[in-house]
């Protein structure tokens, strides 16, 4: 396990093909939309405040919601288990 600085020192390590997505209520397009690659990078905000707007608004195209009806939210680790175990299961097809 590795604990990086910042957000713009892990993009650094990892060069210009690593792909993110950031998952935020206020996008449109659904986790399972999304077709992971290996070695792509999950980002989840606070659970209280989500990921900073700034971010969002820089990687809109890898934006990324969990579609709920009729549930305010989910927990942060409820959250990431969803779309973690979506990322595992494209691997393994």
């Amino acid at each position: 396990m590795k604990i990086w600085d910042s957000f713009q020192e892990l993009q650094r390590a990892q060069g210009d093909a690593a792909r993110y997505f950031f998952l935020t209520t206020k996008s449109k397009r659904s986790y399972y939309e999304v077709r992971f690659e290996k070695d792509d990078f999950l980002v989840f905000g606070r659970e209280t405040k989500g990921l900073p707007e700034d971010l969002l608004a820089t990687n809109l195209d890898n934006c990324m919601t969990i579609p709920m009806h009729g549930t305010r939210s989910l927990n942060l680790a409820t959250a990431v288990a969803i779309v973690l175990f979506e990322a595992v299961r494209q691997q393994r097809l």
